[in-house]
């Protein structure tokens, strides 16, 4: 299996009812956009639709959201994903959209938990799904620590 570094999804574009009375992509959109990417990169970790058959599934504990850039309209934008860390139940991710002219529109930064659906409570990867996590992790090494991950909320005082 060969894994993206970092992982970059298909080209999405932005459609007339994601965009608010401000005339640009409504914040809640830009989540839409992190979570398809995300769904796309997860076909390579296995966690896919047919993995909830196997009573597993994944949560998403935190999300952070930077907005940088904004989205307007008939944009088209990728977004990539990053996985920075593991461990043997949760994984942190990082993506950034992209518009497809290369500018950083927005970032985002997630907290994944590995769920037993029998439960539901947080449970460590299968074997099989852990091998796969490592490699991915493994092929994103190179890249290093994004730049812009580990941001907090809140107002800076001099």
């Amino acid at each position: 299996m060969t894994i993206p570094a970092p992982f970059m999804s298909s080209v999405m574009e932005i459609q007339p009812d994601w965009i608010d009375y401000n005339g640009h992509l409504n914040m809640a959109f830009y989540n839409v956009l992190f979570d398809r990417c995300g769904d796309e990169a997860y076909e390579l970790l296995g966690f896919g639709p047919d993995y909830a058959q196997r009573g597993f599934t994944t949560y998403t504990a935190e999300f952070h959201l930077s907005y940088v850039r904004e989205l307007h309209l008939g944009d088209k934008v990728r977004v990539s994903l990053q996985l920075i860390d593991h461990d043997t139940s949760k994984f942190h991710t990082y993506q950034e959209i992209h518009h497809v002219d290369g500018w950083l529109a927005a970032t985002g930064e997630a907290l994944g938990l590995h769920i037993d659906r029998s439960g539901p409570r947080v449970a460590p990867f299968p074997p099989d799904i852990a091998k796969r996590v490592a490699a991915m992790k493994a092929a994103h090494d190179p890249l290093g620590w994004p730049e812009r991950a580990g941001r907090s909320v809140g107002i800076r005082r001099k």
